[in-house]
């Protein structure tokens, strides 16, 4: 039910499909964010019309409200968010991390504040695989403790759990249509990322997650963990990075054989009045833009850029019209679907090295 093809690959990078209940996935892949099983300021129509084919939902907020009990009464979460293709849940463990002030973490689980009432509740990693069983999506993650980058025995600590606790996960994961994937800890210390990704490999998951990175490290300390992870991970299982969504660093990283990612990057750079284009991100508040006829990327194939110019996106973002946030939002999801979909097509045709050279000499959708 979820196996994965690598169809081809060049050098590093690969081009594959992961089959999944609510469908095919072809990688590499970048899945938008919705953390509240909404992605903000789009409708799951529009999703589809720009190409993304998986959504990812967060585990700790949907405990909170409405309650995972409810979302498995309602029938899921697709039936929930009225979503047909695949979703991916987080286990919690990166709010574990974000939310540092308001929780305490021991070998068993954490306790923490709710954000919304302050009230207190536990999470254990059996209770992270409950309640993502009651969500329902196609792929559940292991519950893991994210650490900062650097203090070694901190990172230890964190990586010990984190092997711990997988185990665990793998011991309660009972469901037979949803793939657990295993995270790999270790900050930027080279000998723990390489002991976490040995460990996470031999517990065999369908899948396997670089997690911990995009958190605050260096570029040049992101890249060599990146690297030092999926010379590791076993070839035959999807590899997912967890949080990059940065145009350059999709790239960086599919060059080093990443196939899944996520991030919240561009809805919002999309709320916040803000585009992504092939040369950077445009701040569309900008006075120069009050006349200016160009779409917002010129060439971009999206609703937002085929319909409407740079004046009018101003104008809604200056008076801030919802409708303006909705246009950025197509328009940044749209351009990171169509830069997988290239990548994935000079892979399968052996000239990614080369794409990659166009790319940095400054690419166009």
């Amino acid at each position: 039910m979820f196996e994965f093809e690598v169809l081809a690959t060049d050098g590093r990078a690969r081009a594959g499909v992961l089959h999944t209940p609510h469908g095919e996935l072809c990688t590499p892949l970048f899945a938008p964010v919705g953390t509240q099983a909404a992605v903000k300021a789009v409708t799951p129509a529009q999703l589809e019309e720009v190409g993304a084919n998986l959504i990812l939902a967060n585990t700790y907020h949907l405990y909170l409200r409405p309650g995972h009990t409810l979302v498995g009464e309602m029938g899921g979460l697709h039936a929930f968010m009225n979503w047909a293709g695949p979703i991916l849940t987080d286990s919690g463990g990166y709010q574990v991390f974000s939310l540092g002030d308001s929780n305490e973490i021991d070998d068993d689980g954490v306790t923490f504040r709710s954000h919304l009432d302050g009230s207190t509740c536990r999470i254990t990693p059996e209770q992270s695989i409950e309640i993502q069983h009651h969500l329902g999506a196609d792929i559940i993650m292991a519950f893991d403790q994210c650490s900062e980058p650097y203090g070694r025995e901190m990172n230890e600590r964190a990586m010990a759990r984190t092997h711990a606790w997988a185990k665990r996960c793998k011991d309660a994961h009972t469901s037979t249509n949803q793939a657990l994937f295993g995270i790999v800890q270790g900050g930027v210390f080279s000998d723990l990322r390489a002991e976490s990704a040995r460990f996470i490999a031999e517990l065999d998951f369908p899948g396997n997650a670089i997690g911990g990175l995009a958190v605050g490290e260096s570029k040049e300390e992101l890249w060599a963990m990146t690297e030092l992870v999926t010379d590791i991970l076993p070839a035959a299982k999807p590899r997912y990075l967890m949080g990059l969504g940065s145009p350059a660093d999709l790239v960086q990283s599919v060059a080093r054989g990443v196939d899944m990612f996520d991030c919240v990057l561009p809805t919002r750079l999309g709320r916040n009045a803000s585009a992504m284009t092939s040369t950077g991100q445009l701040n569309m508040k900008k006075a120069a833009y009050a006349v200016d006829r160009r779409p917002v990327q010129t060439g971009c194939g999206c609703y937002c850029c085929t319909h409407f110019s740079r004046a009018y996106i101003r104008h809604l973002c200056m008076a801030r019209e919802i409708m303006g946030a909705t246009l950025l939002t197509i328009h940044n999801i749209y351009l990171l679907q169509r830069l997988m979909a290239e990548m994935r097509v000079a892979i399968m045709k052996g000239d990614f090295d080369s794409w990659q050279r166009k790319f940095s000499r400054g690419w166009s959708p």
